[in-house]
């Protein structure tokens, strides 16, 4: 359960802290500065509510994953990408070890490995001609069922 809800904070991190400065045209050092103080104060005056572990370390990755959302709007990475960054970079700091203790800007690092990681991933994905047709094809359907 600790597991799912680090996830799907990590997730929330990098698409609100995106969506907020697309939205509001805030800078995306206020996006992610507003957003994960309020997620800290929240679970500072309530650490009852949830386990001292998720208490403890929802403030981090969402702070952490905020970094993930602040990036460039010329990327065009769009919610799925910034979703995936955030699970692959709940899942890594979960299951850390103690090498980054003592350095500074573990967060950050672990942030810019975790995008770069999805970017590199999609952009292989769409360079492969076959699995670029499957995608359109894919989205076409999508797209059509919406309709």
């Amino acid at each position: 359960m600790n597991i799912f809800v680090i996830v799907i904070f990590g997730i929330l991190g990098g698409i609100l802290t995106f969506y907020a400065s697309q939205q509001f045209k805030w800078s995306t050092v206020r996006s992610s500065a507003l957003l994960s103080l309020v997620v800290a104060l929240f679970f500072y005056w309530c650490p009852e509510l949830l386990n001292a572990y998720l208490t403890k370390n929802i403030p981090v990755v969402f702070f952490g994953t905020s970094f993930i959302g602040m990036v460039s709007s010329k990327l065009k990475v769009g919610y799925f990408r910034l979703a995936v960054a955030g699970t692959i970079f709940s899942l890594i700091y979960m299951n850390k070890s103690h090498f980054f203790e003592g350095f500074g800007g573990a967060l950050g690092a672990l942030a810019f490995i975790s995008l770069l990681a999805t970017m590199g991933f999609y952009d292989l994905l769409l360079r492969n001609a076959k699995i670029k047709s499957s995608v359109m094809v894919l989205r076409k359907k999508i797209l059509n069922t919406k309709a």
